[in-house]
């Protein structure tokens, strides 16, 4: 019984990884992308135009995101704890 809510803590972590992290780099990724093909059709090879772009992203992303990060985190923290009573048997 404590190997599978062990097995089922450590599935459950790396989907929560997954909702956390995916959406923040989909959203780089495509930006990214549309740089480098504007960079590509234009020939402007500027270093800080391929950096600027993805970090008025990245803090919008994270700005939109964000309670749905920390709910999600919150809610996970919450089931850990229970898990760890159920397993120390209090």
């Amino acid at each position: 019984m404590e190997t599978d809510l062990v097995a089922q803590s450590m599935r459950d972590s790396l989907w929560i990884t997954l909702q956390i992290g995916a959406p923040l780099l989909i959203a780089l990724l495509v930006v990214g992308l549309a740089v480098s093909i504007l960079q590509a059709l234009t020939q402007i090879q500027e270093q800080s135009l391929a950096f600027l772009p993805k970090l008025a992203v990245a803090g919008g992303a994270l700005l939109l995101l964000g309670p749905f990060m920390v709910g999600v985190l919150h809610d996970w923290t919450v089931t850990l704890f229970d898990r760890m009573v159920t397993l120390g048997g209090l």
